[in-house]
This record gives C-alpha cells, structure tokens and sequence, in this order.
C-alpha cells in the first residue's frame, strides 16, 4: 500500500500540576473567540491548548482537564 492514513493516537491528558496551573478559558472581547489553555499561578502566563470553536469542545478540555468548572478572563 502506498499512501496510507497516518494512525492517530488516542487524545493525551495534558499534564499539569494543580498547584502551579490552573486550566481556564481566555475570551476575546472583540471577537468572541474562546481559546482554552492553563495559566501560571505565580506569573500569570497563559499556555494554550486547545480552540474551542465547536459546542462540545469546552466539554472536551474539561474531561481531558478532569474538571468540572474553568474560569474565564478576558
């Protein structure tokens, strides 16, 4: 077989101490574009993760995250 679909890997928890990162949701006001990702406690740097531009998709950061609430800031 010569061209064959690349097989992709079941989705990975993205690894984060809780003490040092928070997951949450940064929105644009302008926009409206919702990014998810986790933010520094002690700095306040913002890591992305994910675009959520589908319903469902806060729903998957959150079980990848293994949390119910995110916080958002704009």
């Amino acid at each position: 077989m010569l061209f064959h679909r690349k097989k992709t890997a079941a989705p990975v928890r993205p690894a984060y101490d809780p003490a040092e990162k928070t997951p949450v949701i940064r929105c644009s006001i302008c926009t409206g574009e919702q990014v998810a990702g986790f933010k520094d406690v002690h700095t306040g740097k913002f890591r992305e993760i994910m675009l959520l531009s589908k319903p469902g998709d806060m729903e998957k950061f959150k079980e990848r995250c293994g949390t119910d609430t995110v916080e958002k800031f704009y």
